[in-house]
């Protein structure tokens, strides 16, 4: 069993950034689509940002888009989230996902497949003065 393990989150005041890693065992061998996803109380979860493993291309939900940048460290085997002019409503859980599997990203986001891939236990973040 493959172990996904995110860090990075912690209490930031809004305005500021932060950078979530999700350590992924092997990475970037054997995993098609990394996606990270979070999860607000009381809400579903949803899509955040992905990453196509084969051509590094990227894909953000329209909440982020502009302010969150996803990257990858094969030596490392770490994908990245990088956070900036966090906002409030950007508090929540936020989980990462490795899939052997190829998705187009912007599905793989809206889909948000809990079989066949490998989930963290997700990392807090919280946007609050």
């Amino acid at each position: 069993e493959v172990e996904v393990v995110e860090s990075g989150g912690g209490l930031v005041q809004p305005g500021g950034s932060l950078r979530l890693s999700c350590l992924v065992p092997g990475f970037p061998s054997g995993y098609h689509t990394i996606g990270w996803f979070r999860q607000a109380p009381g809400r579903e979860r949803e899509g955040v940002s992905c990453i196509s493993v084969h051509d590094s291309s990227t894909y953000y939900t329209a909440p982020v888009k502009g302010r969150f940048t996803i990257s990858g460290d094969n030596a490392k085997e770490t994908i990245y989230l990088q956070m900036n002019d966090l906002r409030p409503e950007d508090t929540g859980t936020y989980y990462c996902a490795a899939d052997p599997r190829w998705f187009y990203c912007s599905d793989y986001l809206s889909r948000i497949p809990r079989t066949g891939n490998y989930w963290g236990q997700g990392t807090q973040v919280t946007v609050s003065s």
